[in-house]
């Protein structure tokens, strides 16, 4: 009100003191009662505000419409939801970075369709994690960035109450709207809108925790998986009981839980889309009850993800055993080329050497499946006089670190040029070591 005073509207100092005085003043009781009887939540306060505020009760909510109350507050929640997950996934994403520098040179078995295929590093595998979630985290960035108030808009959008309170005056109108806006912390507003603000700015916000709920399901799914391989866990506390029925279980509870809520949020998208696509020309009511269950539900879920994920990465357990006897079982065969390159630099025929390690390939590749015998491919090759002239070079041709290729170097690029430049911005935002409480 003080803006529509400094624009020439007669309202009176002492209007706004008591409003000013009054402004924790509710009567909660009241106004549930006051509900029940108008059937209308935004009238039910402005009766019970005008019920302790008896000198400004003419002015309140002039001019104004419910949606320039309930609307214009769910865009200031939802900017200041956005701004308490960002340093929290920024938080989270600075953790698994440090897991991921930490282990950037450990060699692993990596995999497509879940079969082995190559060699990677643990920090190359961390680093896919990380640029997925950088990806969420500038989406969030960008729709934060994007949002904007629907301001003094009046019932339709079309402000006609504020331009006949300012007695035809549009310059005051659109002053009153950026003053309103300026206020309540928002660069820009709508010149464009309905009743409500586009319901588009939901699904655009929700569709990013949506996204990020894939991400963290896929990266919790992969953490699960190498738990049953025995390469990785999650935190487990010295008390904490993986089974009641199989005392030596350790299962990934953590991850699980992750994975139980990612599918919740992503689920939840579906509702604002289907909220935006019936908005009845100007608007139809079918969007607030839902919207006061999604909106809320899907940040909270986001938040108790990311704080869920902060927990793993910090306590996230490595066996570079484990992994390489896994990548041991696989290198041999991997290794095949290096070996008839080997040979050939040492004056072999390719055509020749080929046939004689694919026949070996395949007599030790047989006892492995047939038999439950570990690899013997290079025992085979040892024994076999055709390779004697490279058995000296042979521990080179199956040195793990000579497969990753450019893992390393890419993780550090990773860093350098992509995650520290964003996580810079958050470093004195970043959440402490996270206790889960449940």
């Amino acid at each position: 009100m003080l803006y529509f005073q400094a624009l020439g509207l007669d309202i009176t100092d002492e209007q706004i003191q008591e409003m000013e005085i009054n402004i924790e003043n509710i009567d909660f009781e009241r106004a549930a009662k006051e509900e029940k009887k108008f059937r209308h939540d935004v009238m039910a306060h402005v009766h019970t505000f005008g019920a302790v505020c008896s000198k400004a009760a003419p002015i309140i909510h002039l001019g104004a419409t419910s949606c320039y109350v309930g609307d214009n507050t769910d865009l200031i929640v939802l900017r200041d939801g956005l701004e308490i997950l960002k340093p929290k996934l920024a938080s989270c994403l600075d953790q698994l970075c440090k897991f991921a520098v930490e282990h950037k040179s450990l060699p692993c078995l990596s995999y497509t369709h879940l079969q082995s295929a190559q060699v990677s590093t643990v920090g190359k595998r961390a680093c896919l994690w990380a640029q997925e979630l950088l990806m969420d985290l500038k989406s969030l960035e960008r729709v934060s960035s994007e949002l904007r108030f629907r301001g003094v808009k009046g019932t339709t959008g079309t402000q006609a109450s504020f331009l006949s309170l300012f007695e035809g005056d549009a310059g005051k109108v659109e002053q009153l709207d950026d003053m309103v806006t300026n206020m309540a912390g928002f660069k820009s507003h709508f010149i464009i809108c309905g009743q409500t603000y586009p319901r588009k700015v939901d699904t655009d916000i929700i569709s990013v925790l949506a996204s990020f709920g894939a991400t963290v399901h896929k990266i919790c799914t992969d953490i699960r998986l190498l738990a049953s391989f025995q390469e990785m866990e999650e935190p487990f506390e010295a008390d904490q009981i993986g089974s009641s029925a199989m005392p030596y279980k350790r299962n990934p509870m953590r991850c699980e839980r992750v994975c139980s809520l990612a599918r919740l949020l992503m689920s939840i998208v579906q509702n604002p889309l289907a909220t935006a696509s019936v908005q009845w020309m100007e608007r139809t009511l079918d969007d607030s009850a839902n919207r006061r269950v999604v909106l809320a539900e899907a940040f909270l879920a986001a938040d108790a993800i990311v704080q869920t994920l902060q927990n793993v990465f910090e306590g996230l357990v490595v066996y570079p055993r484990v992994i390489a006897r896994r990548l041991s079982e696989h290198l041999p065969f991997m290794a095949t080329e290096n070996i008839i390159m080997a040979m050939v630099r040492a004056g072999g025929h390719r055509q020749e050497c080929h046939e004689k390690i694919r026949s070996l390939s395949l007599q030790s590749a047989s006892l492995m499946k047939q038999e439950g015998l570990p690899c013997d491919l290079l025992d085979r090759v040892r024994s076999d006089p055709y390779f004697f002239p490279i058995l000296h070079r042979l521990d080179d041709c199956v040195d793990a670190s000579t497969f990753v290729g450019m893992s390393v170097r890419q993780v550090e690029r990773f860093m350098t040029e992509e995650a520290r430049p964003v996580l810079e911005k958050y470093e004195d935002r970043f959440t402490k070591a996270v206790k889960l409480e449940i």
